[in-house]
């Protein structure tokens, strides 16, 4: 069984920063992309950053220069931090991974979502 646990979510006030991790666990042979997407209120999830084996990154437009998605390959983790948030950077964030598995199934997992809301 594998497992996306999520978290660093929470209430912060526009200009200030917030770093989410994410940990995969479980009957895992090997993770390829990792990344987050986020969805707000009455809105499509959208990507917002993710980061390859390899470790070549991609971001949304509207959060180049802001946030900085990494990972760290001994513990199975993907961070996302987030500075200079804006009110419009709510949302409740996932993580997803491609992630092979003991059976050698090749899928995608999802985290159960974080909130993080930006506001004065």
């Amino acid at each position: 069984q594998v497992q996306l646990v999520e978290s660093g979510g929470g209430v912060v006030q526009p200009g200030g920063s917030l770093r989410l991790p994410c940990a995969a666990s479980g009957s895992i042979i090997r993770i390829n992309v990792m990344g987050w997407h986020r969805q707000a209120s009455g809105k499509q999830r959208e990507l917002v950053a993710r980061i390859t084996k390899g470790d070549s990154t991609n971001y949304a437009e509207s959060v180049k220069g802001r946030f900085t998605v990494s990972r760290d390959y001994a513990k199975n983790t993907v961070y996302l931090q987030m500075n200079n948030l804006k009110p419009e950077d709510t949302a409740v964030y996932y993580c997803n991974a491609g992630i092979v598995d003991m059976r050698l199934d090749s899928r995608d997992y999802w985290g159960q979502g974080t909130q993080v809301t930006v506001s004065s």
